[in-house]
């Protein structure tokens, strides 16, 4: 029985499928696109195809996020198409046709550009929704300055603005919160870290690690958050091993170039609606700081900005009920102004 048991866990854990939607003009589809040159995974799920996409550019680099979706987020398919991207080195597009000397910024903008075409042209659609979270909004936003024509509104969550002020900012949250609740261990430990900036990848991963351990990064443990994943029947085993490999990996090959983004220098105006939404508690990109460029940035067709309260870096996962209709607000408001 046990043999058996094991044998039927393989056998569905190597095989790799969406599950259907009951709704008859439904879309649910796991697959890959020729994207840049390379085959890229892309999973497309909505109770009806005619609804607005929404193309959801995921954090990391490399922290692809297909196999937590229907957890947290699957209410958005009930007013979208969701279009969920392993964007390439991460997930299911970690292959072994992926070289990692192609990340750089132009070319995740230039995947991005593809894609959305492929979307547009897929579902006969003149624009679409654009969400990034974290790394996915340094990408987002440089693809709606570049191609501002193909998308109804930008949806940021958790924006990168300055990775330099944003360590400054977050190493005086962390050595207040390890001063007055951390062990001797991590006291120490920040003391052998030093204040920023830290310009070399090992030593922020160390800071981000230790951010986290307070609360003030991820809302939901990676022990849960691997166990909803591990039960996703989009990934295989591989795909797994894939993602951890595209995780650990992360902004490594493209440090130098994401430690150079400011964008109250090079994108001081937007030229579509866009909505920030940032968690109060968020300490890895700090609230404070999207509140400001907020304030500073340009924005003809409206800007707005939403602080959930209660929750970190991933309100989508600390909080998704309010999430999801926080940003089917969104879509109601630009398609109530647009017709």
């Amino acid at each position: 029985m046990l043999f058996y048991l094991l044998f039927l866990y393989l056998s569905v854990a190597c095989s790799a499928r969406t599950t259907k939607l009951d709704q008859p003009n439904s879309v649910t589809e796991l697959l890959s696109v020729e994207i840049g040159g390379m085959d890229q995974w892309i999973m497309i799920r909505g109770e009806d195809r005619n609804n607005p996409i929404l193309l959801w550019l995921h954090g990391g680099p490399g922290a692809a996020q297909i196999p937590i979706h229907k957890a947290f987020n699957a209410d958005l398919e009930k007013e979208f198409v969701v279009v969920h991207w392993d964007q390439r080195g991460a997930g299911k597009s970690n292959h072994k046709r992926f070289s990692q000397e192609t990340m750089v910024l132009d070319r995740f903008i230039e995947d991005a550009h593809e894609l959305t075409h492929y979307l547009k042209e897929r579902f006969d659609q003149e624009k679409i929704f654009l969400l990034g979270h974290s790394w996915g909004t340094q990408l987002g936003i440089l693809t709606v300055q570049r191609y501002p024509s193909d998308y109804h509104a930008f949806i940021s969550v958790a924006q990168v603005v300055h990775p330099q002020r944003a360590e400054e900012i977050s190493y005086d949250w962390l050595k207040q919160q390890v001063e007055q609740h951390g062990s001797r261990r991590q006291k120490r430990k920040l003391e052998q870290l030093g204040p920023p900036l830290y310009d070399e990848h090992d030593r922020y991963v160390t800071f981000a690690k230790m951010k986290d351990s307070f609360g003030g990064s991820m809302d939901v443990g990676m022990g849960r958050l691997a166990w909803v994943s591990m039960k996703a029947e989009e990934y295989t085993i591989g795909d797994h091993v894939k993602w951890l490999r595209g995780a650990n990996r992360g902004s490594g090959p493209m440090w130098e170039e994401l430690r150079d983004f400011d964008i109250f220098r090079d994108i001081p105006i937007i030229q579509i609606p866009v909505w920030f939404i940032v968690g109060e508690n968020d300490y890895n990109t700090p609230a404070e700081l999207v509140e400001e460029y907020y304030r500073f940035v340009e924005a003809p067709e409206g800007k707005t900005l939403i602080v959930m309260d209660g929750v970190a870096h991933t309100p989508f996962l600390g909080d998704p009920d309010r999430f999801n209709r926080e940003v089917v607000r969104i879509k109601q408001a630009v398609l109530k102004v647009t017709g």
